[in-house]
């Protein structure tokens, strides 16, 4: 800034300018993993969705909570009446009147069971938020991963490009002075060409990677934080397959299929509840004003009179034509159908672990190899150097030892990557991940 502006800047304007240009500054700066889970988790849209719909059955239990207690009206009413007789002649009047009406369950079987059936609903939405927390932590960790990934791509699609240019301009030497023929030039010129599009390709490639991230923690220019310790990654979890494989019934995919087959019961209860009678206590009071000629003779006088009452009221139907038994056997097979569903939930799950489970060790295996392809291909391409000074090996030896050795780097870095998701897949698809476990894959990125 201008020393000039500076100065000329009251004390505030300058402070509030800091700030803005620390914060700026701070938005800048790569982020981990966790902090960006809690930047979606306060912007993603499915997710707030989600815990919407989770907090809307709180009310809808409110609601069915609402039927065990009593109930109190008040109605009103003005009225012109008028009659005319054979005998009597025209009789006019006006009534005005008002009341309260007061009525209190005392026995209504459909009404417990619905009491109940929303009740359990809470479980079921404590379920699903529960899946759209684990959804949104794998949505979030992939995203991330990708970037990085997209990164390492476009960072070994640049070195290699790097190395086919210098070997492209050693082979135009050697040809010039006679030592090389041209089609060590051509062939690393084929070479240089193919790369070129490989950097426009991982370019644009890391440009969609960066805009989902931005797009789902909803901030700009969002850089992630680089793996710092890689031999740590064969540690990524531990226990066995039949360790997972218990954890399955704690999930909240079986727990909300479970209270799902809860609601069934319920339901199938209230439907047949209503063979049952119902039983309530009611009570009345009431005023009305009553004039004119009408109120005379047929509504016991002008005047205001008051009443009131309290009794009990018994409703038990005996016929429906079939209704009731017809939504009896429709709430039967729906709990049927919440059984298969459940039951299927566990086998869904118990296979999805078992396969995150191979597919984790099977990832370990792959970093190994890996690790070990790239220490070899270095070794080859130092060897494939080295022959080629001595007059050995072609140009073309080079480029292909170079684009191996930069090609398992690339599956290297992925593999890595690759690890990490798959055991947050793994605890996901075994109902336990959580926020926390995001902890132990920051503390493996640079700070």
């Amino acid at each position: 800034m201008n020393p000039t502006l500076r100065s000329t800047l009251p004390p505030l304007r300058r402070s509030v300018l800091a700030l803005g240009l620390l914060a700026l500054a701070a938005a800048a700066q790569a982020q981990n993993l966790r902090a960006l889970h809690d930047a979606a988790r306060a912007y993603d849209a499915t997710y707030l969705a989600a815990r919407s719909q989770a907090e809307s059955v709180q009310f809808k239990a409110e609601q069915a909570e609402a039927l065990n207690r009593p109930s109190l009206g008040f109605q009103a009413e003005a009225k012109q009446v008028g009659a005319d007789t054979p005998l009597g002649g025209s009789r006019n009047g006006r009534v005005i009147s008002g009341g309260l009406n007061a009525t209190q369950s005392l026995y209504n079987a459909a009404n417990s069971a619905t009491v109940d059936k929303a009740r359990r609903s809470l479980a079921v939405a404590q379920a699903d938020l529960a899946i759209a927390e684990q959804d949104l932590i794998l949505r979030v960790s992939q995203a991330y991963f990708d970037v990085l990934a997209a990164q390492d791509a476009l960072a070994t699609a640049e070195a290699n490009k790097k190395g086919i240019s210098e070997q492209l301009a050693s082979a135009k030497r050697n040809f010039e002075v006679g030592t090389a023929t041209i089609t060590d030039t051509r062939e690393a010129q084929a070479k240089f060409d193919l790369v070129s599009a490989q950097v426009l390709a991982a370019q644009n490639d890391l440009q969609t990677k960066r805009a989902a991230l931005d797009q789902l923690v909803g901030q700009k220019g969002v850089t992630p934080l680089p793996l710092r310790q890689v031999t740590a990654l064969r540690s990524t979890s531990s226990g066995s397959l039949d360790d997972w494989l218990a954890q399955v019934e704690k999930s909240p995919t079986v727990s909300k299929a479970q209270a799902g087959l809860d609601v069934a019961k319920l339901e199938t209860r209230r439907t047949e509840a209503g063979h049952q009678p119902t039983l309530d206590l009611n009570g009345s009071l009431g005023v009305a004003n009553n004039q004119g000629k009408y109120a005379m003779s047929s509504l016991g006088g002008e005047g205001t009179a008051r009443s009131h009452s309290v009794g009990v009221i018994l409703k038990w139907p005996l016929y429906t034509g079939g209704a009731i038994q017809s939504q009896v056997s429709e709430a039967l097979k729906l709990e049927d159908k919440a059984r298969n569903d459940l039951e299927n939930a566990r086998r869904s799950l118990t296979l999805g672990t078992r396969q995150a489970y191979l597919g984790l060790e099977s990832g370990k295996s792959r970093v190994a190899a890996l690790e070990a392809a790239e220490s070899s291909s270095k070794l080859a391409l130092e060897a494939t150097q080295l022959g080629y000074k001595v007059g050995v090996r072609v140009n073309l030896d080079v480029l292909n030892a170079q684009t191996q050795l930069f090609s398992t780097q690339a599956e290297l870095a992925k593999a890595r990557y690759d690890l990490l998701v798959t055991s947050l897949k793994l605890r996901q698809a075994a109902g336990s991940l959580s926020a926390a476990d995001l902890d132990p894959i920051d503390a493996l990125l640079k700070p």
